[in-house]
């Protein structure tokens, strides 16, 4: 990742406190809480600056500081007379570093490379568990980087200006950062082709009561981001609904814009459904009131004068990858599965993990050690199954923490389903059995939810519907296609037609998409096992029977 402010910070090494230190100054204004999506909690202390705050008048609240922003003001140190012969090359260095940072990037069709400008959000880019760079755009443009063999170098900023300063610039060749197409233009930047439409969603906390319509949010306290499109949909609004007011938040991005919602500070909130919809398990107390009527274009943004020859690349690329369903399959990766728990159930497992995970998270680690199988995804399978309760049965006979069959039990070597231990490795087993089962060429991650389909309504059910989804033209080894496959097992005229016959395949979605939105809780707050630093620090005590 490219970061010529890195860069300098690694030189300016002398006689500078380039961060402040001490010497930092700290205005006293609201803080806003920024979530911080790798431990599930909040910035309390708001060290990231929070947003100007602007009326629907145009007025700021605060002309002098942002809300809690720390001023970066450098601290002098006392330099010796070393130092003093320093200062000049220093300085040398410093407008080196600055002539060599300000200087345009060439167009990728003559450098190779694709310099991308990008922000930190489930739909754009961020670092997984495992250190990889994941996301919708991301790996979109990974995908257009390897169809023109170039290769892609990321930016992150964490202000919205910052990366319309650096295409300005041509410091980049481009933004992926969700963009509604209007705000591009209104920029007089060049929008790519169009990725999706998304709806945008009147956002409120579960506590209050819901609005209905615009017409409830007369009097609320609503909030909006500047650049965001969203003002000139309520301006026509408020042409209907005149005591419709808001206030516009500048330079900020939407995850700060729902903590703010989230700790009171506003009644609601208007925000792109691409935003909200993949963060909802972080804020399990906000909810979608309703949709405003317009939705949004998201596209990629290139700066004026663009090279044409990469906007012509952009645009066959995309037009391409819709017809052999690349976006879909990337689109299904990360938002085919964010809306299928209710709040509840989001509340439901952050509720009850301290209260019985602790006691069950070793077997889930030695059923990843003998499986290879994340054990915070076998813990949501667990979940799923009996929300992590050993004695847990069913009116149809399956029992225990898995909710094992009498049959798969046996298969598996479980000789009492209701041993949590037990239950625990005999699931991962059938599991991973059911992973082997699959042809070679399936890859990850579909090979797991394909897996995980099987495991509630076994192999020969998972191999109706992928003949379902190839007939119906779609990848019997995509689980974007087997998906929508599934429920036709139910329906009579497919299910005739079946090798297996019918089958509750709507459950076996239901199951799989479930487990998917648990995984990504559990990955957010558990850490990592690596079955390797316990070798030699077993803990003492008795063994559990079993």
């Amino acid at each position: 990742m490219s970061d010529c402010g890195s860069a300098l910070d690694d030189e300016l090494i002398g006689g500078i406190d380039w961060y402040g230190g001490e010497g930092g100054i700290r205005t006293h204004g609201e803080l806003a809480l920024t979530p911080d999506f790798e431990s599930g909690t909040f910035d309390h202390s708001a060290t990231s600056p929070a947003a100007r705050i602007v009326t629907e008048s145009g007025d700021l609240l605060d002309g002098n500081f942002t809300l809690g922003q720390t001023a970066l003001m450098p601290a002098m140190k006392t330099m010796g007379s070393i130092g003093r012969l320093a200062a000049p090359v220093l300085a040398l260095m410093l407008a080196l570093a600055l002539t060599a940072c300000s200087r345009p990037v060439p167009p990728p069709e003559i450098s190779g490379e694709l310099r991308v400008g990008t922000r930190n959000s489930p739909a754009s880019y961020y670092i997984t568990h495992n250190g990889e760079a994941a996301g919708f755009e991301h790996d979109l443009i990974q995908a257009f980087g390897q169809s023109m063999n170039w290769s892609v170098e990321w930016t992150v900023e964490n202000r919205p200006e910052a990366l319309f300063k650096l295409l300005d610039g041509k410091r980049i060749n481009l933004i992926a950062a969700v963009l509604p197409q209007a705000v591009v233009k209104d920029r007089h930047l060049i929008a790519g082709p169009v990725l999706f439409e998304t709806p945008v969603h009147v956002i409120y906390r579960t506590e209050d009561k819901a609005p209905h319509g615009v017409a409830d949010l007369s009097g609320k306290k609503l909030a909006l981001i500047i650049g965001s499109g969203h003002s000139p949909m309520l301006m026509r609004l408020k042409r209907k609904y005149p005591k419709l007011s808001w206030t516009s938040l500048d330079n900020v991005w939407p995850e700060e814009l729902l903590a703010q919602l989230q700790a009171g500070t506003y009644d609601a909130v208007v925000i792109n459904g691409m935003d909200f919809d993949p963060m909802r398990s972080l804020y399990p107390e906000l909810a979608v009131a309703f949709d405003l009527p317009d939705t949004q274009k998201i596209v990629w943004a290139l700066p004026k004068r663009s090279s044409q020859t990469l906007l012509d690349a952009l645009t066959r690329f995309v037009e391409q990858a819709r017809k052999d369903d690349t976006i879909k399959r990337i689109y299904e990766r990360y938002f085919g599965h964010v809306n299928h728990l209710d709040n509840s159930d989001i509340l439901g497992i952050l509720q009850r993990r301290p209260q019985r995970l602790p006691d069950l998270r070793r077997y889930f680690q030695e059923a990843q050690t003998l499986t290879g199988i994340d054990w915070r995804l076998l813990a949501a399978i667990g979940y799923q199954e009996s929300q992590w309760d050993p004695y847990a049965t069913s009116p149809t006979g399956v029992r225990g923490l898995m909710m094992l069959t009498g049959d798969t039990a046996d298969h598996m070597g479980v000789a009492d389903r209701l041993n949590a231990r037990q239950s625990i490795l005999g699931g991962a087993r059938y599991l991973a059995m059911m992973k082997e089962a699959l042809p070679d060429r399936i890859p990850e991650p579909d090979r797991t939810w394909l897996a995980l389909a099987a495991y509630n309504q076994g192999q020969g059910h998972l191999e109706d519907a992928r003949r379902i989804a190839q007939a119906r033209d779609g990848s019997p080894d995509s689980w974007a296609d087997v998906k929508e496959a599934l429920p036709y097992l139910s329906r009579g005229t497919y299910s005739k037609a079946m090798k297996y016959g019918y089958a509750r395949g709507f459950e076996a979605l239901d199951f799989a998409e479930n487990i998917r939105s648990y995984y990504d809780i559990l990955l957010r707050l558990e850490p990592d096992y690596n079955p390797l630093t316990k070798l030699g620090n077993r803990e003492a005590g008795p063994a559990e029977p079993g």
